[in-house]
């Protein structure tokens, strides 16, 4: 199945992503073999993956092409995919899907990168902060819309905002995507449950699985408190 038909069909619809290094440079893989860390999420339970392959936080196309090597799961490949070539590319080294930034892109550009997402056979994921940019999505029945609850402005280094995901749900709706998502800045359970709850499809969790003892633990406190509240 597609990366977008994959996620709306998990129980557990958590994007779990596999990235070097945090907004400040810290290293968030201690040590582990990124196969290590791989494996953990599909114990989670994990629908779909998301690797890093930006610089920002020390990741390459190499780790996109590591992690398609160790997984059947679809991928996402997260990074400032502004080109048309960069499309297929990511295709070829096992994405299924990929990170297109909204607020970097004028709307001609997104409307011509959806579609060759789309002629590629890749579902695109589309990053959004406001109304207007929702709005400016195309195909939208066919796209992932994520609302990143962090500043790429301050390079992710804010604590984030998940009241912006809540904010931005009506106009998700009137979208006609079919896949919401919330993305970033998400640091517990409470907080990923509260989400699905309210009518996100899914969820993009990146470092406080990274930084949890159990990805699978972490991924069964949301599921009991989803089935408890």
């Amino acid at each position: 199945m597609s990366f977008i038909d994959t996620l709306l069909a998990a129980e557990r619809p958590l994007i779990m992503e596999v990235k070097r290094r945090d907004a400040d440079g810290g290293d968030l893989l201690g040590g582990r073999p990124v196969g290590d860390v791989v494996a953990a999420y599909e114990a989670a339970g994990a629908p779909c993956l998301s690797v890093v392959t930006g610089r920002w936080f020390g990741g390459d196309l190499d780790l996109l092409r590591e992690v398609a090597d160790l997984t059947g799961r679809p991928l996402l490949q997260k990074d400032f995919v502004t080109r048309h070539d960069q499309v297929p590319r990511a295709a070829r080294l096992g994405a299924s899907a990929v990170l297109l930034t909204a607020a970097l892109l004028p709307r001609s550009s997104l409307r011509s990168l959806v579609a060759v997402c789309l002629e590629e056979g890749l579902t695109p994921f589309v990053e959004v902060t406001t109304e207007e940019e929702i709005a400016a999505v195309p195909d939208a029945d066919r796209c992932v819309i994520a609302v990143n609850n962090k500043d790429i402005k301050v390079r992710e280094r804010d604590q984030g905002d998940v009241e912006r995901s809540l904010k931005l749900l009506p106009a998700l709706a009137r979208s006609g995507t079919r896949c919401p998502v919330s993305a970033s800045g998400i640091d517990g359970p409470p907080v990923a449950a509260r989400l699905l709850d309210h009518g996100y499809a899914g969820l993009l969790v990146a470092t406080a699985l990274l930084r949890a003892t159990s990805p699978r633990a972490w991924s069964d406190d949301v599921h009991a408190l989803r089935t408890t509240s």
